[in-house]
């Protein structure tokens, strides 16, 4: 506990960064990720839907940060953290294939680079995941909602329709723009990082 005194709750979240990534204190890190616990147990329950699931997911991304907060340079730790966590749960998502089905190849490969070893393919997935992410908050209300309801909840057309009280043509052309939508900007963010 006189390790836990020497952390002062006003110091900035850049000063906890820095010393966390010196020392590699886990007194130091939980000190920092109970600033955020909140955030990132509401953005666990938006994706999850569920209690339990969210409480898991917010001691998992704990355990990712102790090694990937020495791995990356972060600059604004609570906008970082927010990624990760959404990251997170879309993986599992996809992982468990419960909520997530597979968006069509040509909107998650907008990238010509190939990366082989399991590291760079696992932080290439999570950047495209981030990607996807900032571009379906770009789609328009309506194609936003849609595509969500799709991929995300697995929801039918039928579903969709009943749920959003469009017909089932419109539906189908949210879907089709969005995803058309979704593939020209993740290239275009593509491209702006090249």
């Amino acid at each position: 506990m006189a390790l836990l005194s020497k952390i002062s709750t006003a110091e900035s979240d850049e000063d906890l960064v820095l010393q966390y990534r010196a020392e590699g204190s886990l007194e130091v890190l939980g000190e920092l990720y109970s600033r955020y616990m909140d955030l990132v147990y509401g953005v666990c329950l938006k994706y999850f839907k569920e209690p339990e699931s969210a409480k898991d997911a917010v001691m998992n991304i704990f355990e990712e940060l102790v090694t990937k907060l020495k791995k990356y340079e972060v600059d604004n730790f609570k906008g970082w953290l927010y990624r990760l966590a959404s990251n997170h749960c879309l993986m599992k998502l996809r992982k468990d294939k419960t909520g997530l089905k597979q968006i069509d190849a040509d909107v998650m490969q907008f990238s010509g680079n190939e990366h082989h070893d399991s590291e760079n393919d696992s932080l290439d997935k999570e950047m495209q995941f981030t990607l996807l992410q900032h571009c379906i908050e770009k789609l328009s209300d309506d194609q936003k909602q849609v595509i969500q309801l799709f991929y995300l909840k697995e929801k039918s057309y039928k579903e969709i329709s009943d749920e959003t009280e469009n017909d089932i043509n419109k539906i189908r052309s949210y879907i089709q723009n969005g995803r058309r939508n979704l593939k020209y900007c993740m290239e275009q963010e593509a491209l702006k990082k090249a």
